[in-house]
């Protein structure tokens, strides 16, 4: 059986890209996505890039450029492994929809038949909550709720860790009444799909997903370093220059599995993406049945329509299906899903209709640049009369923030100073958060410190900002400056620390909002 499928599916995949690849395109064409890679590249300063553009069910272009690490001067390849990040999310329904064609489990299942120990903070929502409920940010929670738990990494938190922690994270809508993007349930549906399975869901994604397709470059879970080749350096961007974020590797070379790898741990090469991406371009691919690529791609909760999408799409409508998010761009149906992690950035772009795609892994910071090529590329097929380059969107981009720093400005804190302990003596003391543990707020030094028990990058300096208090981080790593704001006087036993964003544009997944410390005692 197995082999029959591995035969069907290098049939598929030979009828649907051809005897060589990639296929030849015209030389306009390929000039002119060539020249989109190379502008995004000197407008945005990226330290590498790989892309991939499909057209007609064929691999047109795959143009790469820059450094797997800024200074190395080993180049990026169509086999560099990169971070996708949210990308994997598709991964992940992608099997589930497997299981499902395998008779495992069903997409209205309970979740807690495959997980009994999973709580929602709502009796009622737990045991309504069915596996499709995972996958549609559906939720009730709030947006990004409980990222902390995984991210800045390294962190001790475990995928039981979230599970536990879901119940304490208390929603701020009614389930199923609208989207907001959360990573934790994703984590759950991937031990959902593990449970079904009868194995842990790194071997299960080999086994459904790398396997049958051929993607042998990719990697999820543990693996070595050694062994996989050619591997792209995330990079941050500090005073105009690229620096390489450092990778976490133990003593025998083992790059550890990661508690978001379901919804967004998986690393693959552009080669592999676009395996992934034609078969998605292919109905006939007997990777999945017709009746579950109609249920990954169908419209399953409303998305809202934002203003870019009016103005650069003509989009009427807005939706999330399993693992992807469905619009009409110029009156086409467009299929996409975009990955952000620190340092890293991935988009998958596809017009089912024309069997066209678009992938784009970056090893920067650069959702800008992502945005810009994305679109210079999509448009070429949706409305290639209007010629639009990357300098124009970067332009639309940068007045679109200005808008917002001018309706929303970043506080000034230019004025900040090291907090004493004396004047910080009602926040002294270890405080404890239900799902995010314990952090200590203690003397260090001549200042005080803050500092996570689970997060030990989330370690900073209090400082004093007018009558305010803020954590300056001790890792650059971590750019979402926090306010720390005190209990009342008077409060009592019942009281609570809480702590909210300074910059209002920090990445959502700095989950401040959900964090309500109590005082348990002193500092050590």
């Amino acid at each position: 059986m197995r082999c029959s499928l591995l035969l069907a599916a290098a049939l598929s995949a030979a009828f649907l890209f051809g005897a060589g690849t990639p296929a030849r395109a015209s030389d306009g064409d390929r000039a002119r996505i060539a020249r989109a890679v190379d502008d995004t590249v000197q407008r945005y300063g990226l330290p590498g890039i790989a892309v991939g553009v499909v057209e007609d069910g064929r691999i047109v272009a795959v143009e790469t450029r820059g450094e797997l690490s800024a200074g190395s001067g080993q180049a990026i390849t169509p086999d560099t492994l990169f971070k996708i990040a949210s990308n994997s999310k598709a991964m992940t329904a992608g099997v589930l929809a497997r299981l499902v064609d395998q008779g495992k489990l069903r997409w209205d299942d309970p979740v807690t038949r495959h997980l009994p120990r999973f709580r929602m903070h709502d009796p009622w929502v737990t045991a309504q909550m069915q596996v499709r409920d995972l996958l549609i940010h559906n939720s009730g929670l709030g947006l990004g709720a409980g990222d902390l738990m995984l991210w800045p990494e390294p962190n001790t938190f475990t995928r039981d860790d979230i599970i536990a922690g879901l119940a304490h994270l208390e929603p701020v809508g009614s389930f199923r009444s609208e989207y907001a993007y959360d990573n934790l349930l994703y984590v759950v549906a991937g031990e959902v799909a593990a449970a079904a399975a009868g194995i842990p869901y790194d071997e299960l994604v080999r086994r459904e997903l790398f396997g049958p397709l051929g993607m042998d470059g990719c990697r999820v879970g543990a693996w070595r370093l050694d062994e996989a080749g050619s591997v792209a350096r995330p990079h941050r961007r500090v005073d105009g220059r690229n620096l390489p974020v450092g990778e976490r590797v133990d003593a025998a070379g083992v790059v550890p599995d990661i508690t978001s790898m379901a919804a967004g741990g998986i690393r693959c090469g552009m080669d592999d993406m676009l395996t992934w991406v034609g078969m998605w371009l292919d109905p006939a691919h007997p990777w999945l049945s017709p009746a579950q690529r109609r249920a990954v791609w169908t419209a399953h909760m409303p998305m809202p329509v934002s203003e870019r999408m009016r103005q650069w799409d003509n989009s009427h409508f807005s939706a999330y299906g399993y693992g992807w998010r469905l619009s009409d761009v110029d009156g086409e149906w467009k299929v996409a899903h975009t990955g952000t992690l620190t340092g890293m950035y991935s988009s998958v772009i596809l017009l089912p209709d024309r069997r066209a795609g678009i992938v784009i892994l970056a090893n920067g910071e650069g959702e800008a640049a992502r945005t810009a090529l994305g679109q210079v590329l999509l448009e070429h097929y949706t409305d290639p009369a209007a010629g639009h380059d990357v300098a124009h969107y970067a332009a639309l981009l940068d007045r679109e923030r200005a808008l917002r720093k001018a309706a929303e400005p970043l506080p000034d804190t230019s004025a900040r100073r090291a907090a004493g302990a004396a004047e910080a003596a009602a926040l002294l003391g270890v405080w404890r958060d239900p799902w995010f543990g314990e952090v200590a707020i203690c003397p260090r030094g001549r200042g005080v410190s803050f500092a996570s028990a689970r997060s030990p990058s989330m370690r900073g300096r209090l400082m004093r900002v007018g009558g305010r208090w803020l954590v300056d981080w001790d890792e650059d790593s971590v750019d979402a400056e926090a306010w720390l704001h005190p209990p009342s006087p008077g409060s009592g036993d019942g009281a609570t620390l809480t702590v909210s964003h300074v910059d209002p544009e920090a990445d959502f997944s700095y989950d401040y909002a959900d964090l309500a410390f109590h005082r348990l005692r002193d500092c050590p």
